[in-house]
């Protein structure tokens, strides 16, 4: 059974902010969407998404608002969080190699006993889902299945 609280050894819990967005997207505008759907903050321990949208202005943006790290996985790796995924597509997967972003980014780095606590959310040029982890990724995120790939979200990339 998994646990519906906060972890007891640390009194909060632990979520993933996955995110996809179109090149180009504002980031104030993927800003907003992630804050709309966060209650905590303070919970976030990780910003999660498709790699090529590593270097986007509006994903290090966000991932320096919430103060975490931007991590990173592959569209095969994301393709594979499928049958857990609320709202499959095949127009995202047409365009990136994967039925979902936000949502697949969110569970493959909460990891496999992860669960969706929100859904898909859309602006008009980025989507957003939060996952709830449930083991220690804070400190290690080297425990995850398929080696994602980390950016720091404070140095401004080129």
């Amino acid at each position: 059974m998994r646990p519906e609280a906060p972890s007891p050894d640390t009194g909060r819990r632990s979520l993933v902010l996955g995110l996809g967005c179109e090149r180009g997207t504002p980031p104030a505008e993927l800003i907003d969407l992630a804050a709309s759907v966060i209650a905590c903050p303070e919970h976030i321990i990780a910003v999660a998404t498709l790699d090529v949208r590593a270097k986007e202005p509006a994903m290090l943006a966000v991932a320096r608002h919430f103060s975490v790290p931007l991590v990173t996985f592959p569209a095969a790796r994301l393709e594979a969080e499928t049958p857990r995924l609320a709202n499959p597509s095949d127009l995202v997967f047409a365009h990136t190699g994967c039925h979902g972003v936000a949502e697949a980014a969110a569970l493959a780095q909460a990891g496999p006993d992860a669960r969706l606590l929100v859904e898909k959310t859309k602006s008009a040029h980025a989507t957003v889902a939060v996952a709830e982890s449930f083991q220690e990724l804070a400190a290690d995120f080297s425990q995850i299945d398929s080696a994602p790939s980390h950016f720091d979200s404070n140095r401004e990339y080129a």
